[in-house]
């Protein structure tokens, strides 16, 4: 049994400020959209503190969002958006994958937050998305290191 499965609802894609993108990923989006990454960020990004972070629709949907189709730079996206549910506080904390499972139903809560959190750290090595907490990178996939059973 998977721990997640994609539904595709969207509600991952809502929220203000919440996607960061570092260097390499701006660069990633605007080879993706034939811009240069200074043109991308101007258009799509906004500074938060000292990250960058996506801009969201008037409705609250990151600006990529397509109704009815989804992300519109799929291949492209950020790191962050590849790695949902699997984040920082889901992995750390049973109470916010829990309060995540709320607003998400492709996270299976019968398999338990352990078998989430295992999954989740596999998950985020195999996809080589583990962050070291550069200034630029998202927080929420900087992990620390698994404690010896």
């Amino acid at each position: 049994m998977e721990v997640f499965v994609c539904h595709r609802c969207g509600q991952c894609c809502q929220g203000q400020g919440g996607i960061v993108v570092s260097a390499a990923e701006r660069q990633r989006l605007a080879d993706y959209l034939g811009l240069d990454e200074a043109t991308m960020t101007e258009r799509y990004a906004q500074p938060q503190g000292s990250k960058w972070v996506l801009r969201s629709r008037a409705d609250g949907y990151c600006v990529f969002y397509q109704d009815g189709v989804g992300c519109g730079v799929h291949p492209a996206k950020p790191d962050v958006c590849r790695a949902w549910p699997f984040f920082r506080g889901n992995i750390l904390d049973p109470v916010s994958w829990q309060l995540a499972q709320e607003a998400c139903p492709g996270i299976e809560p019968s398999g338990g937050h352990t078998r989430f959190a295992e999954a989740g750290r596999a998950y985020l090595q195999a996809h080589g998305l583990l962050k070291r907490g550069q200034p630029d990178e998202a927080t929420a996939l900087v992990l620390p290191p698994e404690e010896p059973a």
